[in-house]
């Protein structure tokens, strides 16, 4: 195999050189109509060497707030650096997008079988392609996600604890909060982190839905690490950090006690106090009254906006001790 000039990068199988614009796709199968599907990874090389950065979304087809926001970078052109190479893949899941569901034809949950197998289920393989052709490249990965079910999460970030780098990157992204986790076994954060490639993973709005504000959040954080990276071009500007970021060490979801109608009266990221009204609900004839208390006086970092919930359902997750 001939030697890469100094300075290439290959991504999947294809040599891109300093200063180059691609736009290459792992077409991993077909439809079963025979039509041909590719996942778009668009590739932004500057002359100038750096580091090279990955942004990901559509890990799960339902989280349409995550492609915005990678859409968004790359329609303002973000993407491109003022040194090193971004990464933009908006739909991973290309198969769940197009359906408007959140796993795979096959019925896995894609963010559940990494590292992947080149011979295994169809969600299978496209983790070993994204794995092994494109991950091992990148100096940094931010992932984007939002909340499932009807949940709509505080923009957030979550790491695991006791990873001062992760902290610091965390802490320059200056989303509201950074929530402490344990990396999920099979998961494209574990996976990276096995791999001793720093991720962040973002959480932000609901499943099948777009909220500005959550972008907005996003594209500032964006910004920031772009920055911090010495790769964000002019006439970009890194926005100065509004606050200090909340860090959450514990948290809990608070479930219903009662099934019927369901009605928040909080908003997200508010401080509430320990037996503070949170949110009602009723049943569909007047008869149901009920009052939610908050059980802990904690942050507000995830709402359930569903109408009607079942008794143990989750309402709200709360914050429950933070970092000093």
């Amino acid at each position: 195999m001939a030697r890469l000039p100094k300075d290439s990068i290959v991504i999947l199988g294809q040599e891109i050189k300093p200063g180059e614009s691609r736009e290459l796709s792992f077409d991993v199968a077909n439809l079963y109509t025979t039509s041909s599907i590719d996942v778009p990874v668009i590739i932004e090389r500057s002359k100038n060497p750096g580091p090279t950065v990955l942004f990901t979304a559509g890990i799960h087809g339902d989280e349409i707030n995550g492609t915005e926001i990678v859409r968004t970078i790359i329609s303002m052109g973000l993407n491109k650096p003022k040194c090193g190479t971004v990464i933009c893949i908006p739909v991973i899941n290309i198969f769940g997008f197009i359906n408007m569901k959140r796993e795979f034809p096959d019925g896995r949950d894609l963010n559940r079988v990494f590292p992947g197998n080149e011979d295994g289920s169809l969600a299978s393989r496209v983790a070993y392609t994204l794995i092994n052709d494109i991950v091992p490249c990148t100096d940094f990965i931010m992932d984007f996600h939002t909340g499932g079910a009807g949940r709509f999460n505080s923009p957030q970030i979550r790491i695991v604890k006791e990873n001062p780098k992760l902290d610091e990157l965390a802490a320059v992204f200056d989303a509201p909060f950074v929530l402490y986790s344990k990396n999920l076994n099979k998961s494209f954060r574990n996976t990276c982190y096995q791999l001793e490639k720093p991720h962040l993973l973002f959480e932000g709005g609901k499943s099948f839905h777009i909220d500005d504000e959550v972008t907005q959040i996003a594209i500032s954080g964006v910004k920031r690490l772009l920055g911090h990276f010495g790769m964000l071009r002019p006439p970009f500007k890194a926005p100065k950090r509004k606050k200090e970021t909340v860090f959450i060490l514990e948290s809990r979801w608070q479930r219903a006690n009662f099934s019927g109608m369901f009605k928040s009266s909080i908003a997200i990221n508010s401080k509430v106090k320990k037996g503070q009204i949170i949110g009602f609900i009723t049943d569909p004839y007047g008869k149901l009254n009920h009052t939610v208390k908050a059980e802990y006086s904690s942050y507000i970092i995830n709402v359930n906006h569903s109408p009607v919930v079942y008794q143990g359902d989750a309402l709200f997750h709360l914050a429950t001790k933070l970092k000093k």
